[in-house]
């Protein structure tokens, strides 16, 4: 399971990042909000640890965004911002913990713990746009009521832009999302998937449309 912090205390962030792998988890670490929205969305993560004093957006425009956009990941503040009124605005917006500075490890990685169990009980939800499903339980792809097999890299690809529909995917993003497989990544790797996926989509699947020199977009009708 893989877990987001978004926190700039460098200091603190190796504490608990470190304790997190020990326990068994995968960790990403951001050191600013936008950058923390961007991969929350972008990613299925078990658990973002978010901050609220973060530089670039702060911690509570992030969670705001998060659950605008539709995002159900449980999220556990973590600031040293202990008022009342601060961890009421933090589960307003839709946080599920909130946990003031300073903390004994144990009881983080308690929370921790209590919060991905939760997470785990909620249905994954489907990624739909149109005529075109994917169901990331099953990892598998619906177009029109009929089955598209798609290779792991195009359906890292397809996952990616169904999860942005409407926003542009900078193929820097896109080329990350195919990297991590074992064979080798060609410099026209991810115009190579794009194209592929464009004729499966064909004639009842969205559009993918080229943003030239940014990215992509899967287009919402």
């Amino acid at each position: 399971m893989r877990v987001l912090i978004v926190e700039d205390d460098p200091s603190l962030a190796r504490g608990i990042v470190a304790a997190l792998v020990v326990a068994g988890y995968a960790v990403d670490r951001v050191d600013n909000g936008r950058d923390g929205l961007s991969a929350a969305l972008e990613e299925d993560y078990a658990l973002v640890v978010l901050d609220l004093g973060l530089p670039e957006m702060d911690g509570l425009t992030v969670l705001k965004a998060l659950r605008q956009a539709g995002s159900t990941t449980p999220v556990m503040i973590l600031t040293a911002r202990d008022a009342i009124p601060d961890r009421v605005a933090g589960l307003d917006v839709g946080a599920d913990d909130y946990l003031t500075k300073p903390f004994a490890l144990e009881e983080f990685e308690a929370r921790v713990r209590s919060l991905v169990r939760r997470g785990q009980n909620q249905p994954s939800p489907m990624l739909t746009v149109g005529a075109l499903s994917i169901d990331r339980n099953s990892s598998t792809v619906t177009l029109a009521g009929r089955t598209l097999f798609l290779r792991p890299r195009e359906y890292s690809v397809l996952v990616l832009l169904l999860s942005r529909a409407g926003q542009v995917v900078q193929k820097e993003r896109l080329a990350s999302a195919i990297s991590n497989f074992d064979d080798a990544l060609t410099p026209n790797a991810v115009e190579l998937h794009l194209g592929r996926l464009r004729k499966k989509l064909e004639p009842h699947g969205p559009n993918i449309r080229t943003i030239r020199g940014v990215g992509y977009i899967l287009e919402v009708e």
